[in-house]
């Protein structure tokens, strides 16, 4: 059995011959990604190593070496194969060179330098996954969708992902100008974004009205579960929840502890939160909502202060399609459990675990090894979670989410070992008249500038939790409406 899966990424990545391993939940991020390690032997159980495959490669290796128009290092050559190897795999299998090694291990804390974009890679492309709140790509205009094709005047096609991450990279006040090809658009859009010092916050949290409560988790780092616990302690002293909505949309994933975390607080102690399945010993796990599964040995146990009505108060969790992995865990288990509404739009589909293996000289490679599975046993792979209310982002219905990249778009995606038809968005079940959210806002009138303020608003980003928040408005509608029932009750 593998050993207790809450010590720190940064304690583990040290070790030396492939002895730690780390377990992701996270796609490729420009300047995040998040961890959580066992014990592994790397190199068990391998078959017989292919001798004529081997012969190919030395003779390829060969015929570079000695033909190649210009003089090429052995190392380069070697990196690349390997490079080839992984990205051919699956969009989330990489090698990772020191420094993306590097900051693989600090990212899990919550500061990296960068730009703040997820990515993966698209026929070649960089395509945004969806960019990070409060960092230079958000605050620029970057949109989940985007096709990356130039980064300054060096064109993205031929390059790798781990490549493009580490161009996108770089000081604290330097600049790089992005060229993106963006559906809609009939020219490429080129910003110029400063890098700096990013700090995610990770947990943001307001009272929405004297008895209902607003959490938001931007990521999931290794104090997310504990910081929410602290808002959650906070809300409570001030006064009962009556309601609570737990807002994932945009949340890329994160350390997969601190999502066992944040369900925990929820969930009966010792509910089933997830569990993963691959082809080793190690990658059939279960994990549960109890400390064993989300603390470090010497830590205290945050939630045991919260009070017992956080696990009965009405709960509505927002999602979209940039919830994903660690947020499709969390939605998951909630929703399996019948413990919180699931509202917003089809999450983006990433259930697949991977696995870091360090290697000589501070590099690394990640592999993935399981896929995981809701309590329920549903698979996430390629289809995401389908929300209980579909609530569109603006009264309109508009397209926002339209144009969103998903799992199930990307190049080599694994797919849905338990539903062949995942990357078709399932229909939701239906909601009684008394849990449905209110009807839509009336069309705004056409302006004077010929634009409806529903194009308006399709062009203008949301302020999650913010006054023009219509997916919240609809939450805390919901919640005010189970209010109602209770006291008729």
């Amino acid at each position: 059995m593998a050993p207790r899966t809450h010590r720190s990424f940064d304690n583990h990545m040290s070790g030396s011959k492939l002895q730690k391993i780390g377990l992701l939940v996270t796609g490729v991020v420009a300047g995040v990604a998040l961890s959580l390690n066992f014990s592994a032997n790397a190199t068990k159980d391998l078959d017989p190593l292919p001798v004529d495959e081997l012969r190919t490669f030395a003779e390829v290796f060969g015929a570079i070496k000695s033909a190649y128009v210009e003089p090429v290092d052995d190392k380069k050559l070697f990196v690349q194969a390997i490079s080839g190897m992984l990205s051919g795999l699956d969009p989330h299998s990489a090698y990772l060179d020191s420094d993306a090694f590097k900051d693989l291990q600090v990212s899990t804390h919550g500061e990296f330098g960068g730009l703040g974009i997820e990515v993966g890679m698209e026929d070649g492309f960089v395509k945004v996954v969806s960019p990070i709140e409060d960092t230079p790509a958000f605050r620029a205009g970057v949109k989940s969708g985007d096709l990356i094709v130039k980064l300054d005047e060096t064109p993205v096609k031929g390059m790798t992902l781990s490549d493009a991450v580490k161009r996108m990279r770089g000081k604290p006040k330097t600049s790089i100008t992005l060229t993106i090809a963006r559906k809609g658009e009939a020219k490429p859009v080129v910003i110029t974004l400063v890098r700096e010092v990013i700090k995610v916050q990770s947990v943001k949290a307001k009272m929405l009205d004297a008895d209902l409560g607003y959490i938001r988790l931007t990521q999931f780092q290794e104090n997310t579960a504990a910081d929410m616990a602290r808002q959650i302690d906070k809300m409570y002293k001030a006064a009962p929840l009556k309601g609570l909505v737990l807002d994932l949309r945009n949340d890329p994933g994160g350390v997969l502890h601190g999502a066992i975390g944040v369900a925990a607080a929820y969930l009966p102690t010792k509910s089933l939160v997830v569990s993963t399945d691959g082809r080793t010993a190690d990658a059939k796990r279960k994990f549960i909502a109890a400390p064993e599964d989300y603390l470090p040995p010497t830590r205290e146990d945050f939630l045991r202060s919260l009070p017992d009505a956080v696990k009965s108060v009405p709960m509505v969790v927002l999602v979209n399609g940039g919830s994903a992995s660690a947020s499709e865990i969390v939605a998951g288990a909630l929703q399996d459990h019948k413990r919180a509404l699931i509202m917003g739009t089809q999450t983006f589909g990433k259930g697949s675990v991977q696995t870091v293996l360090p290697l000589p000289n501070n590099t690394g490679i990640k592999l993935t090894t399981a896929r995981y599975y809701t309590p329920s046993g549903r698979s996430i792979q390629a289809k995401g979670i389908t929300p209980d209310i579909v609530v569109e982002e603006s009264a309109s219905g508009a397209p926002s989410t339209a144009l969103r990249v998903r799992e199930a778009d990307l190049d080599h995606h694994l797919e849905n070992d338990r539903d062949p038809d995942a990357a078709a968005p399932a229909k939701p079940e239906p909601q009684s008249k008394a849990k449905e959210p209110a009807k839509a806002a009336p069309k705004a009138d056409k302006p004077a500038g010929g634009k409806s303020g529903d194009e308006e608003e399709v062009r203008a980003p949301v302020e999650f939790g913010g006054k023009n928040d219509y997916q919240l408005a609809q939450a805390v509608n919901l919640l005010k409406g189970m209010q109602i029932m209770q006291k008729r009750q």
